[in-house]
């Protein structure tokens, strides 16, 4: 590998760590056993190539967080109005019993260790097992929402929720799974750029129109996840500039398309045009 400044590759190393940078010079290494790299790699690529993959990790947690937020107010909302406040509460909502024990366990734990002046305002002013659903939700993580709503049993309540972002609700609770995964990776500062995702999202098949046809059949890559978000976003903040943003990031990148799954007319897609 090329080192045009000794210094500056020192202080990089010294402040991202060795090993996480190389697993973002393993696509530049001919031979992996000998770890020799093709002629020519430049340190600075190596570097350009981390930056570019920390700012998509930042882009992706801003659009997820706020799906993750319209879906935990739908979900709220749904369970409160067609069923009662304390819908949480109910075992009969559940598919699975045993599930929901551990969701409502796992729920329990996240209300009595929240520091949030409004749970602690409910539970010294109430006596119920917990806050009604609408603050329940505020405080419960988007790996929990997923399993609560995969475990959601009447079907009206599903749809109702899935309803208001134009999918099924099968695909809806594969998205949530899914984006469970991504959020985690983002989050933990992992390698997102070139992963190939363990848990795929359901693509969706009729509703909405035309979004099937925007997506890659049977790709583990990240592209399907863009897509995604790209029609979430659309539908819970209409007049968001998270698809220029990514644009913008894309094209002082455009060669590290290919490692995400973008089909080569990406941009001619209808749901990349601004």
């Amino acid at each position: 590998m090329e080192i045009s400044d000794l210094s500056q590759a020192e202080f990089y190393l010294q402040h991202l760590n060795y090993y996480r940078l190389g697993a973002y010079w393993l696509p530049f290494e001919s031979d992996h056993t000998t770890h020799l790299f093709r002629s020519g790699t430049k340190f600075e690529e190596v570097l350009s190539l981390y930056v570019f993959d920390r700012e998509l990790r930042l882009l992706m947690l801003d659009a997820i967080e706020r799906v993750e937020v319209s879906i935990r107010s739908q979900w709220a909302y749904q369970i409160a109005h067609l069923h009662n406040p304390h819908g949480h509460l109910d075992a009969t909502l559940s598919v699975n019993n045993s599930r929901w024990q551990k969701n409502l366990a796992k729920l329990t734990t996240e209300v009595n260790r929240s520091d949030e002046n409004f749970i602690k305002h409910l539970i010294t002013t109430y006596s119920e097992a917990l806050p009604p659903i609408w603050a329940v939700c505020e405080v419960m993580s988007l790996g929990l929402l997923s399993r609560w709503f995969d475990n959601l049993k009447p079907m009206k309540t599903r749809r109702a929720i899935a309803m208001v972002y134009g999918v099924d609700e099968q695909v809806l609770a594969s998205w949530l799974r899914h984006l469970s995964l991504v959020r985690n990776i983002c989050a933990h500062h992992s390698r997102l750029w070139n992963r190939d995702f363990t848990i795929t999202p359901t693509l969706p098949r009729n509703k909405p129109v035309g979004l099937a046809s925007q997506c890659i059949p049977g790709s583990r890559k990240l592209y399907n996840t863009l897509i995604i978000l790209l029609h979430l976003m659309d539908m819970i903040a209409p007049k968001h500039i998270w698809r220029i943003r990514v644009k913008d990031l894309l094209s002082e990148h455009e060669t590290l398309v290919t490692a995400m799954g973008f089909p080569a007319d990406w941009v001619e897609s209808k749901i990349w045009r601004c």
